[in-house]
């Protein structure tokens, strides 16, 4: 149980330091909308009082100390500027670090967390204390759990209301008006008094031992409601007693709504919470409101009305705190709709819809070849329900990518404070869904791109400036559906690849050889080849020339395909291609000799018979468009002759168009992705395999990259015309 608690712990904790560091960021770059800081106390609030129920002392004493600051802060008593949000930052990458050791069960001390714990907290004295000046805040607590600061000019440019008719029979009790009074004036300044005479008789009526008196106060004091309200304990029983608080409480009482827990609680125990009404006041209004349900039929008058009729508390309090537990019941009830299922689980359901949906293909497969029409018909409506079913379980692991790009806001913060540089990060695209499992395989190769874009790509600020750039370089991360697949781009507006020193340093490590005749393209791309780079000296972000290797490896393990397009002086653009998922696709069934293969439906455009003819070149007309064309036969050196009659498949990736030669057209199909051993990993054109309906295997073809085959032969076979012409 303990470890369900903890695990439900770290997944709240981690979403709400998310928060926290987003704001922070967006804080940093000078966003004035208030509600950023307030969202950032909430996110720190939450994790306190979490750890609180959890028992993390540790965790939720360091949250305190931070917490007070950014009390603080959110008061606009500081100001945030670079050196506190850096602080504030490292603040929540320690937080990050003691909920990792929670997450994996180690809840005890760890001297080295406590002494970089130890020094934060420090740190953020020090920060308040400096930025008090010489007559620092002071903070107290009152019973009612409002923080309440000495000296905050804010609050005493008004003041508190306190109106109070005493009872008659409160001198002949022992009780002195002037006394409480006086004791009142013990709380702070009484600025202004009314005496009210309405309720005094006429002479001969008066009574000598009655009261018939009344004070309208306005007291400036950084006293709580609470405490006020124990100044007159003693009558309360006997007297009218109306407190309100001045006009900055008012704002205060508002946030600290605002920061309350989201857990379900009733109108009167929110303003009880935040020190807006207290207890007596609460059992006030629900008497009144018990007595006037008991007197009619109709139903009893909401307690917030009943209050502000009653000068309890301001309209605008109690329409804050109605607006909180609503959000609170609205959050409650989408929570109850949401269950937290562990990958693992989603895997093993996706590979037994998958084994599914083979079983599904060999029953249709049986079927037709029975002729029974009803047997075909049962098996048709079971291979709908199949694939609603397989879709289904699909959406199940989508997520949106914004996420992972948004983590890149820290990394482009801190590398380019590091690097001297200014860069901006631009962000688009991010509601583009993919596979879960492809979002977190995809970080790594972001961050390779990420900080080489800023290391190698983005120029200093005065060489920008020299070039007629602005100072701020930009770096953008964009995400969209292309053709059935996602299109990842990473791009800046730097100084662009070097293609002379490229290919001289291509041709200096034996990649290229001398005299090679290299398109544009071909030459940006050598920077994905083992081992290379151009870099003069090996730094903490780059230079070992191990960085782009990896890219390309980890994208080609997801079955997608990276490249790089510059133009220098302008900026590089890297192209990253991957499947929607890893798991189950649609596929078009083609035949080649005895073996079948599988293209992803979404890359197939249509489908045309090639008519006979001599084919001196890999291209054809369609319809007025020259459309290169790669045979499947020589490309995978089929041995056997032939059919007299071909088909070709147009597909489509990134934008270009080929053909695809195959000997025959075999349909639509649900496809399995398996995937191939270590060996065949590297094998040109082939992305995985599947398992047909009939039990054999066919091959699943790699469109991007028959694509770059079919462009690439046919841009030698030009620049090969060229130079036999020169």
């Amino acid at each position: 149980m303990s470890d369900d608690i903890h695990g439900v712990f770290v997944q709240e904790a981690r979403e709400r330091l998310d928060e926290m560091e987003a704001g922070l960021l967006r804080l940093e770059q000078g966003d004035p909308d208030p509600e950023i800081l307030h969202g950032i106390f909430r996110a720190a609030h939450t994790i306190k009082g979490a750890a609180g129920i959890v028992e993390l002392t540790g965790i939720e004493a360091f949250t305190h100390v931070l917490e007070n600051l950014l009390d603080r802060l959110r008061n606009l008593e500081i100001s945030a500027d670079v050196g506190l949000v850096s602080l504030l930052l490292r603040c929540c990458d320690h937080l990050d670090a003691l909920v990792k050791r929670v997450e994996v069960g180690m809840i005890d001390p760890d001297p080295t967390l406590d002494a970089q714990g130890d020094a934060l907290v420090t740190a953020l004295r020090n920060m308040a204390g400096q930025a008090a000046g010489p007559h620092p805040v002071a903070l107290s607590r009152t019973e009612e759990g409002v923080l309440l600061r000495d000296g905050d000019a804010a609050a005493m440019n008004d003041c508190w209301h306190v109106s109070i008719r005493f009872g008659r029979d409160v001198l002949r009790n022992g009780m002195d008006p002037l006394a409480f009074l006086r004791y009142l004036q013990g709380l702070g300044d009484i600025v202004h008094l009314a005496t009210l005479v309405d309720g005094m008789p006429e002479p001969a009526d008066m009574d000598p031992e009655s009261c018939y008196l009344g004070f309208e106060i306005s007291l400036r004091s950084e006293a709580g409601k609470a405490a006020i309200e124990q100044v007159f304990q003693f009558v309360q029983d006997d007297c009218e007693l109306r407190i309100l608080p001045p006009n900055s409480r008012v704002s205060e009482y508002i946030d600290l709504i605002a920061s309350l827990p989201e857990e379900t609680l009733r109108l009167g125990e929110i303003l009880l919470r935040c020190g807006a009404l207290t207890a007596e006041e609460l059992a006030r209004g629900l008497a009144l409101q018990a007595q006037g349900a008991d007197c009619g039929d109709s139903p009893a008058q909401p307690l917030g009305e009943i209050l502000v009729a009653s000068n309890q508390v301001q309209t605008e309090i109690v329409e804050a705190a109605a607006a909180k537990q609503k959000s609170v019941a609205e959050r409650k009830a989408v929570d109850a709709r949401l269950i937290r299922v562990q990958a693992e689980k989603l895997d093993q359901l996706i590979d037994l819809v998958g084994e599914l949906v083979i079983a599904g293909a060999a029953a249709n497969l049986m079927a037709r070849s029975s002729g029974q029409a009803g047997l075909v018909e049962s098996t048709s409506m079971l291979s709908r329900l199949v694939e609603s079913i397989r879709d289904s379980a699909l959406q199940l692991r989508m997520v949106q990518i914004g996420e992972t790009f948004n983590r890149f806001q820290r990394v482009v913060r801190d590398v380019s404070r590091d690097l001297g540089k200014d860069v901006a990060l631009v962000v688009s695209g991010g509601e583009t869904e993919l596979d879960k499992s492809v979002v977190e395989k995809i970080g790594d190769p972001l961050m390779h791109l990420v900080r080489n874009a800023m290391d190698h790509g983005i120029e200093s600020a005065d060489l920008r400036q020299a070039r007629g750039k602005p100072a701020r370089g930009c770096l953008r991360l964009h995400a969209a559906h292309d053709s059935g697949s996602i299109l990842i781009e990473v791009s800046d507006d730097g100084g662009g690849l070097n293609r002379a020193r490229i290919l001289a340093k291509a041709i200096e490590r034996g990649i290229v050889q001398a005299g090679a005749e290299l398109a544009d393209h071909e030459i940006c791309n050598l920077i994905f080849e083992p081992g290379f780079s151009t870099a003069d000296k090996v730094t903490n972000l780059s230079g070992r020339g191990v960085g782009m290797d990896v890219v390309r490896k980890n994208i080609q393990a997801l079955r997608g395909t990276v490249e790089v397009s510059s133009v220098e002086g302008q900026g590089s653009c890297f192209n990253i291609r991957l499947p929607l998922t890893l798991a189950i696709i649609d596929g078009f069934l083609a035949g080649v000799g005895r073996a079948s293969y599988v293209l992803p439906l979404e890359s197939v455009v249509e489908c045309l018979e090639l008519r006979g003819g001599s084919w001196e070149r890999d291209y054809l007309d369609l319809r007025g468009e020259v459309l290169p064309f790669v045979r499947l036969r020589e490309l995978f050196e089929i041995a056997g002759p032939g059919p007299t009659r071909e088909n070709v498949i147009v597909v489509k990736s990134g934008g270009s168009k080929v053909g695809i030669v195959v000997d025959a057209l075999q349909g639509e199909c649900q496809t399995v992705i398996k995937p191939l051993a270590t060996l065949f990993r590297n094998l040109r054109g082939i992305a995985g395999s599947t398992i047909l309906g009939s039990g054999d295997v066919a091959l699943i073809l790699d469109v991007d990259a028959i694509v770059r085959i079919a462009a690439g032969g046919e841009q030698k076979r030009l620049l090969t015309s060229v130079s036999m012409d020169r």
